[in-house]
């Protein structure tokens, strides 16, 4: 949890201090999404976590690939110091 918010610190300062040079950035924060690491927990601990997700299910690398493509692409050329939940609603 530590290393997260650094992550969201940092993506913030940054931002903050990037942006007058034209630069943008932003984070993803992934939820558990079906890789071969997560294939590795307990069935009981994909179950608990599918159950307390709104969408019911884990999500697929290329559903976070997207979150990193849309930010990339002119579409986010407004969009600087967001992080990005790409979770299924998990954190609500």
């Amino acid at each position: 949890m530590a290393s997260k918010c650094a992550v969201i610190g940092m993506t913030k300062v940054w931002a903050k201090e990037l942006g007058p040079k034209g630069v943008r950035v932003n984070a993803v924060a992934p939820g558990f999404v079906d890789t071969d690491m997560t294939r590795g927990l307990p069935q009981q601990v994909k179950d608990e976590v599918v159950k307390r997700t709104p969408l019911r299910r884990m999500g697929r690398p290329e559903e976070i690939a997207h979150a990193y493509l849309f930010l990339a692409s002119d579409e986010a050329f407004f969009v600087n110091g967001a992080v990005l939940s790409v979770d299924g609603g998990l954190t609500l």
